[in-house]
């Protein structure tokens, strides 16, 4: 092997584990908020219509954010774009700890300030970067390890949260929150965004951002893709925002809410592995179609048998195993069709889709309570989007674009 060979590897391979860590103190602390509610609604007096408008706000924001953030690491790396988000997640975190986390404090600290964090640090970003560094023949794979280090994050979050609600109060455990994002700051800076994404082509690397952005919203497989990502986001917002007041409503030991969120995390992992290989191997199309329709057969299980912890388990289970199943693929098929040059700012877009159906099952999660006193309309709606789901990524093309090559 070649001393530049060697050190692409290296290079590749120290981000993947920083990319890896990123989304595990990104995705660990945010799949949390959920546990937090009812400590929110005793000593804050937060509704849950207000709750669950800051999460769909910190939801959508995170993909609002997620293509300008993609410019910016498509432009000045993924190290700079990780390291901004990181501090408004600290300040986020921060402020609220100070005590700015009441009436329009409480939507603008954990709405907003930690919304535009996510939109660096969570999935998209870290996804992006590492797939600019592998060749198509194991991409999905090294996507697929960062995802499921989100997945362990979503494991052992809940857990100790919980543990930590218990003890020490929720001030305290925003405290251990602002350790932990300032170790993010610099785990960032071990980040490297190749100039020259491995696998990409001449004509790739002569398009601009402009011609990226019109190229990919007149192709059909992308608009299909984009629309098909809303659903991961609806489904993954009203499970983490609401399972546990729905595990209240429904008899259930406060425990299983986090009990659950561990075990998505657990199987999580297991889950976006194995879709990340399927992925180097079959169709990828045909993977997502599947993961969104069992998502509806688990759904199906858990709100219409009748409720048992062991229902509870079942659910985490099989729902984890689905929870974040759909990025490698989804990503994977981004940078098949498109290339990897501008896959930051491309996937950026797809994932605000994602978010703009975070926002509405957090926040329309909250408002069906509130109305009608459960949250069946808002699972029904999750079942029709499993369907749709898994119908409109069928006439997907998995095929790159042909683009003229320059002179």
């Amino acid at each position: 092997m070649s001393s530049e060979k060697f050190i692409q590897n290296k290079t590749a391979l120290i981000t993947l584990i920083a990319a890896s860590l990123v989304v595990v103190i990104s995705l660990g602390i945010r799949q949390t908020f959920g546990l937090f509610y009812f400590d929110f609604s005793t000593d804050l007096d937060i509704s849950i219509t207000q709750f669950g408008f800051a999460m769909g706000l910190q939801l959508f924001l995170w993909g609002l954010f997620g293509p300008w953030f993609g410019i910016v690491t498509d432009k000045y790396g993924g190290n700079v774009a990780i390291f901004i988000g990181f501090l408004f997640y600290l300040a986020g975190v921060f402020l609220f700890y100070l005590g700015f986390n009441t009436g329009f404090y409480f939507t603008l600290t954990i709405g907003v300030l930690i919304g535009v964090g996510l939109g660096s640090t969570a999935i998209s970003i870290p996804v992006a970067i590492v797939a600019k560094h592998f060749p198509i023949s194991n991409r999905t794979i090294a996507t697929g390890i960062v995802t499921s280090a989100g997945s362990f994050g979503y494991f052992v979050s809940p857990l100790i949260v919980r543990y930590s609600l218990i003890e020490t109060g929720w001030e305290t455990t925003l405290l251990y929150f602002v350790f932990f994002l300032t170790l993010g700051l610099v785990v960032a800076l071990f980040i490297t965004t190749p100039k020259i994404p491995v696998g990409s082509t001449a004509s790739e690397n002569k398009q601009t951002a402009t011609q990226a952005i019109k190229e990919a919203f007149s192709n059909k497989s992308y608009i299909y893709l984009t629309l098909g990502f809303f659903v991961c986001g609806w489904h993954i917002a009203l499970v983490a925002t609401h399972i546990p007041t729905y595990i209240n409503d429904r008899g259930l030991p406060e425990w299983c809410a986090a009990a659950i969120l561990a075990l998505i995390g657990v199987f999580n992992m297991i889950g976006t592995l194995t879709s990340g290989y399927l992925s180097t191997r079959y169709s990828k199309k045909i993977i997502l179609s599947a993961i969104y329709l069992l998502r509806g057969v688990s759904i199906i299980y858990f709100i219409f048998l009748p409720p048992s912890v062991f229902n509870a388990m079942v659910f985490g289970v099989t729902f984890g195993f689905l929870w974040l199943a759909t990025v490698p693929p989804t990503n994977g098929l981004v940078a098949h069709i498109f290339g990897t040059k501008y896959i930051g700012l491309l996937y950026g877009f797809v994932f605000l889709s994602h978010q703009v159906g975070s926002f509405l099952g957090a926040y329309l999660g909250g408002v069906f309570y509130e109305l009608y006193g459960s949250f069946d309309y808002a699972w029904y709606i999750s079942i029709a989007l499993s369907i749709f789901a898994g119908l409109i990524h069928l006439p997907i093309k998995e095929k790159a674009i042909e683009r003229a090559q320059p002179a």
